[in-house]
């Protein structure tokens, strides 16, 4: 692996292209909040209270969606290794649900060999592979599913972003799915919910200048509670300027059931940082927190593994568990090289998802660019694609 990869844990990536500093502007500019693919100047307008809502990853899906990389000045001499690594998510994905890979027109022959005949390739271009972030978060509005376009930044302006700032808008056009522009700065990775109207979201990530220069924790409280049908918003803390994300919370915590979460743990005797004391903070908040019906929380810790035994391990390298993604009949994590605790892992997510296969993924190259499985994936809710 390159030693000066930039990667998603690192605050010394290169800002890349014009523009690149996006700090919040896109959500001023003249592209009114509200306004949807397709439809009037005026736009979609905002649902009544209760009119939206923000299913559990869980819950069926119609396909999931992929994002082929392409940025050389990202991935360096490690792009044809991140490739395999998405290619191998998307076969593995591809067993039990229809996937749909994102690839520059140029690249879409390339894309579609490696990923096989089960996955469908189209053209779009993208620039890299986090299709979470990217990807609009789908929500359901009288009856159908909604998208709802979070003006992807590069998480504040961090990294080349002119392909990926608009894959919200064309995906929801080729799709012909109505598009609801947030009056704010945000990536799918924010956000985590039980679909029964509670959100968890780290306040790094998205109470920041990089993304919503001069919004209060309360404004954007508010304004996510509108755009996506929550009741109740949990806040937790994060790390602040230490990963090109800024702590996105599906890193750190996950539903599993409504009440009950999965909480990423340091592997044991490791000297505390900020991201095991982000973690201790979350438990803190978690276990005094309620959710949107009043039950108190159940928090099961998730812990990593032993960083000595991870294949490819460096300092930027994510080995959270939490980051797994929820398939409609398989659930996808990642597998480190430390047997045991990868084995301990599978075992805590086969118990929570009983009736779901537990499928473990080789994904060194994204890992060690600071991502996970649940990064490079993005589900849109809705009946399975035949």
């Amino acid at each position: 692996m390159s030693d000066f990869l930039p990667s998603r844990r690192s605050t010394l990536r290169a800002i890349l292209g014009v523009g690149a500093f996006a700090f919040g502007a896109a959500a001023c500019g003249p592209d009114a909040p509200g306004r949807s693919a397709g439809a009037s100047p005026a736009g979609r307008a905002a649902p009544a209270d209760g009119d939206r809502r923000l299913g559990a990853e869980w819950e069926s899906h119609a396909r999931t969606f992929m994002s082929w990389p392409a940025l050389e000045s990202v991935w360096e001499d490690d792009l044809r290794y991140v490739r395999q690594d998405i290619a191998r998510v998307a076969r593995a994905i591809a067993e039990y649900e229809y996937v749909v890979m994102m690839a520059r027109p140029d690249q879409q022959a390339a894309a579609q060999k490696q990923c096989g005949s089960g996955v469908e390739v189209i053209p779009l271009p993208v620039d890299d592979l986090w299709a979470r972030d990217t990807v609009p978060v789908f929500v359901e509005e009288e009856g159908e599913v909604v998208g709802v376009d979070f003006n992807f930044n590069g998480w504040g302006g961090k990294q080349e972003h002119t392909n990926d700032g608009r894959v919200g808008r064309a995906l929801l056009t080729k799709y012909g799915i109505p598009r609801v522009k947030a009056p704010l700065v945000a990536e799918g990775g924010s956000f985590e919910t039980d679909g029964e109207g509670t959100l968890l979201i780290t306040e790094s990530s998205i109470v920041n200048d990089n993304r919503n220069r001069g919004r209060s924790r309360d404004h954007i409280e508010s304004e996510l509670k509108e755009l996506l049908g929550m009741e109740k918003v949990i806040w937790l803390k994060g790390v602040r300027g230490e990963d090109i994300t800024d702590a996105h919370v599906d890193s750190l915590v996950r539903f599993t059931a409504p009440g009950v979460i999965l909480l990423d743990r340091a592997f044991p005797g490791m000297p505390a940082d900020s991201w095991s004391r982000s973690s201790d903070q979350a438990m803190s908040v978690l276990s005094e927190a309620t959710d949107a019906r009043g039950r108190p929380f159940e928090v099961i810790d998730l812990p990593q593994p032993d960083p000595e035994r991870i294949t490819g391990y460096n300092d930027d390298f994510l080995s959270t568990y939490a980051n797994f993604y929820i398939g409609n009949d398989a659930v996808y994590m990642p597998r480190f090289g430390d047997r045991k605790a990868d084995d301990r892992a599978r075992g805590i997510l086969q118990e929570h998802f009983p009736g779901r296969d537990v499928v473990q993924v080789g994904i060194e190259t994204i890992a060690t660019g600071g991502g996970g499985i649940h990064c490079a994936t993005h589900d849109q809710p809705g009946k399975p694609v035949d």
